[in-house]
């Protein structure tokens, strides 16, 4: 499966103080937040990337269609957003890294809570502080 292909992002409008939220029906357990609309196709690419950083197989996309009515997904809107999957599960390098004992503990409590692993985060991590440089 390589090149772009459509997949349903669900989005929880946000406000003045408070990011538009992104979930994926397709990629259980991947989350993402867009603070302007016209990030979230960016911000959905970037998720995806760091959520199959480890190199499980991407699924198919689904249809809208058969999430319409699901509870989960009761408060916000639908968007088609182009996954480039040329960008995803790209090979993934094993490296040995030290970080403070502190640090690494603070990253599993994140990444677990965003429902993550420490790779896929440190992956997101990483991209997203190469790209607001």
């Amino acid at each position: 499966m390589e090149g772009k292909m459509l997949y349903p992002v669900f989005v929880e409008p946000g406000d003045a103080t408070h990011a538009h939220g992104l979930s994926f029906p397709d990629f259980p357990g991947c989350f993402s937040a867009a603070d302007d609309w016209a990030d979230v196709p960016a911000n959905a690419q970037e998720a995806v990337e760091a959520h199959y950083a480890d190199g499980d197989p991407v699924p198919a996309p689904s249809s809208p269609e058969q999430w319409i009515g699901n509870p989960d997904y009761a408060h916000g809107i639908w968007m088609l957003v182009d996954i480039d999957l040329s960008k995803v599960n790209a090979k993934a390098v094993r490296l040995n890294i030290s970080l403070p004992e502190r640090l690494v503990q603070q990253i599993d409590a994140v990444a677990k809570q965003r429902h993550m692993s420490r790779s896929a985060f440190l992956a997101m991590a990483a991209q997203h502080e190469m790209e607001h440089a």
